[in-house]
Parts: C-alpha cells; sequence; structure tokens
C-alpha cells in the first residue's frame, strides 16, 4: 500500500482552490439586483395603518396644502398696498375676525386691517400680517411701525403641496410622517404591498436551542434568533422555519412546506461544499444554484438560488459571517422582493482609531463603532465571536484592493441602521 504524503500547509485559510474563481460582492449584487422582481402582492390600505407598509401605486394629493392662504402668527392682517413710506403706520380696525375653523365672512376694505389669528384663511383684502407683539391697539385702530415687506406672516395657498402634485412614490417605506403629509392632502386611503413572509431555518445536527441541555459537540441555535429579530427590526414577516438536521432528504421536506407560506427563505450553515453541506448541495441539484463563493471577510460561503419558486439565501453557519451576508446581499434583495425596489447600503467617511494593511482580492467587513467622532474596530476578526456583533453598532468596509490604515485614515462606516 502507497505511503500517504501530506499536503503542504497554506498560507491563507482562505487560499482559492485551483480553478475556482471568487465572486466580487458587487458582481453578485448586480446578479441579484437583475433578477429579483416584487413578488409581494398589492392590497388597499387606510392611511391610518399604513405605517412601514411600502406603497405600491404613486400618491397624488387630493388637495393643496395649506388649502388656502392663512395667517402664519397671530396679528392683524390688512393690505400693503395701503401703506405709505417705512411708517410709523395707523390703521382703523373693521369689526370681526378671522380664526383657524372659523374664517371671515367679509372683505377687508383697503387701508382697514382685521383682527386675525394663526392659521385662520386670509380674507379677500388680506395679504400681509403685522405681528401682535409689534403693534398697539385701542381697539378701534392699530399702529405699528415699519417698514414692513408684502407678505410678510403670510403662507401662501399650495406653497406646500399643490392640488394633484405626486406627494409619494412606488416603493416607499412609509414614516409617520408620511401618515401626516397623506392626511393633511385629504388622503385616506393607499394601495400598498402586502408585508413580505421571510422565512428563517437553521441546519446542522450540532445545534439545540438556548434553554435546552446541550450534550458534548452541540451548540445553541444563534443564528435563527438573530435572523428572525433582523427581519421584524427591517418591518418583515418573520417566520421560524426551526431547525433542520444534517439529512438531505429532511432538508428537502422542509423547504417544500416552507416554500408554500414564505415569500423568501434564509437558511444558514450547509451553504459551502463540504460533505453535511446539503443546503448547497439541494440548490445545486434543483440547478437553481447561482453562487455560492464570494470575495468577502467573513461569509466566503454563500449559496443563493430558488426552491419551488420561491428565493433561497443559504448564509454561512458562522453567526458573524451570517449576520454581515443578511446584510450585505438579503437586505437589498428582500427590498426588492418587498416592492421597495434595490437599495444601496448608505455609509459615511470617518477618521480611523484602528492600524490595518489588507491584501488585494476581498471586501472585507470589520465590527465597529464611532467613538468622540473616530471609527474603532473589534479586536478580532474571528467569524465565530458573537461578542463582536453585539458591541458593534455597524461596519467598516474596506474595498477589494490592497488597503494600509493608520490611525485618522478616512475608513468608510455604514451603522447598522443604514442597512
Amino acid at each position: 500500500m502507497a505511503k500517504l504524503t501530506a499536503p503542504k500547509l497554506t498560507n491563507d485559510c482562505f487560499a482559492l482552490p485551483a480553478g475556482v474563481d471568487w465572486t466580487p460582492v458587487d458582481t453578485a449584487l448586480s446578479m441579484l439586483r437583475d433578477r429579483l422582481k416584487t413578488v409581494a402582492p398589492e392590497q388597499g390600505c387606510a392611511v391610518s395603518e399604513a405605517c412601514d407598509l411600502i406603497l405600491a401605486r404613486d400618491v397624488v394629493a387630493m388637495r393643496a396644502h395649506p388649502p388656502d392662504a392663512n395667517s402664519a402668527v397671530d396679528g392683524y392682517g390688512f393690505a400693503h398696498a395701503a401703506l405709505q413710506g417705512d411708517g410709523p403706520y395707523e390703521l382703523p380696525l373693521v369689526q370681526g375676525r378671522a380664526a383657524a375653523g372659523g374664517p371671515f365672512s367679509g372683505s377687508v376694505p383697503q387701508g382697514s386691517a382685521l383682527r386675525i389669528l394663526t392659521g385662520a384663511a386670509l380674507p379677500a383684502g388680506v395679504d400681509t400680517v403685522v405681528l401682535e407683539e409689534d403693534m398697539n391697539s385701542d381697539g378701534l385702530a392699530i399702529a405699528f411701525n415699519g417698514p414692513i415687506k408684502a407678505g410678510s406672516n403670510a403662507r401662501k395657498g399650495g406653497e406646500d403641496v399643490q392640488r394633484g402634485e405626486t406627494i409619494l412614490h412606488t416603493g416607499r417605506r412609509l414614516t409617520p410622517a408620511d401618515t401626516a403629509l397623506l392626511s393633511a392632502v385629504g388622503v385616506a386611503q393607499v394601495q400598498v404591498f402586502r408585508t413580505l413572509k421571510v422565512g428563517v431555518l437553521s441546519t446542522g445536527d450540532e445545534l439545540v436551542e438556548a434553554g435546552e441541555i446541550a450534550e458534548a459537540g452541540q451548540i445553541y441555535d444563534a443564528n435563527r434568533p438573530m435572523l428572525l429579530a433582523q427581519l421584524r427590526r427591517w418591518g418583515f414577516e418573520a417566520i421560524d422555519l426551526g431547525k433542520a438536521p444534517d439529512t438531505r432528504v429532511v432538508l428537502s421536506d422542509m423547504l417544500d412546506e416552507a416554500a408554500q407560506s414564505c415569500d423568501a427563505i434564509l437558511t444558514s450553515g450547509g451553504a459551502s461544499a463540504g460533505d453535511e453541506d446539503h443546503m448547497s448541495a439541494l440548490l445545486q441539484e434543483t440547478g437553481s444554484l447561482a453562487m455560492w463563493r464570494i470575495a468577502l471577510k467573513p461569509g466566503r460561503p454563500l449559496a443563493l438560488g430558488m426552491w419551488g419558486g420561491v428565493p433561497v439565501f443559504g448564509l454561512p453557519g458562522n453567526p458573524v459571517a451570517a449576520l454581515v451576508c443578511t446584510l450585505i446581499f438579503a437586505r437589498p434583495a428582500l427590498n426588492a422582493l418587498a416592492g421597495a425596489g434595490w437599495t444601496e447600503r448608505q455609509g459615511f467617511m470617518v477618521p480611523a482609531a484602528f492600524e490595518k494593511r489588507k491584501k488585494a482580492g476581498r471586501r472585507e467587513f470589520l465590527r465597529a463603532r464611532i467613538r468622540e467622532g473616530r471609527v474603532e474596530t473589534f479586536a478580532s476578526e474571528g467569524s465565530g465571536r458573537i461578542s463582536g456583533l453585539s458591541w458593534a453598532e455597524g461596519l467598516v468596509e474596506l474595498p477589494d484592493g490592497n488597503v494600509e490604515i493608520t490611525q485618522d485614515t478616512l475608513v468608510r462606516y455604514i451603522p447598522y441602521d443604514l442597512f
């Protein structure tokens, strides 16, 4: 029997096997962007219930805002053309007043003034308002100094929104401020996309639930609770699919069932090419596996495919890699499926409070947070260091090429909340 020869160790545990190409992050994202379309159905929804839902149709204003020219202050209104010179001025008062919800029914003769309150529609003959604190009155007339500009303290009708104007566009996730805008212009009902249903499935014989007894060789499942929580924070309907053993038939059956109730599926573990990496193997068998070796750190193995017509994101098993891949790939992809369109991650440049030298070849994301105007990174880059995810408040993104970072080098920082 021939004697086995041990292979030489490589200096880089992420060295690419001969003949295998990495897929750059931007290439992978472009492929997703080009292939994914909205899958969530439309439905009508009252504006009062629409916050956090995604608009399925553009919305136009039913009414101008403000609907009429109105006063911005409590004071007295008059026609500016009646004023001569720079003042002081004295104008006789017209009987009555204008208030919000109680408009003045007549017109104000030029050269006279009318008591007017904040928000009141300007009656005919009024285009300017003098602030109450800037005048004196004996109940019959008012006196004030000038000069005063035409239109002072008066809002124009429709200066904010014109009737028939498009105020919100398809794909916008509605905010509390949006509900105020919609209500102000008379919109009570909008068309939205039904909330995207995203299932989360963990794989691996080694997994047990927190609270259970962990035997030798078992670990608690951290990925599924993390991903379910992240999906809920993003406004999706998160569906707990449980955990699957390292049995291909069982995993296949669980995916079949999930495809009946979910619009998309996130799995963690089994996304590489080992003997127990059943997730990528099953997607390969269906002929839908799109990519699985991304030039990314952390998160090299990533299986992307379709199961029963439902997109599947096969995430790495290491928690840090699982979250990074979810932020970078699943977030914009799920937005596209939900009707919000493809979204680019946003970040800003911050001086570094760390040093690092990086070789070309992979995009890197470091767990990070800002303190005293500079961004610091977690002490370890290991994908299993869950404490670093909790410590961090965002990620530093390093480009694909060579990078050398010294103190105060500007680096791109992306807070978790901007994903």
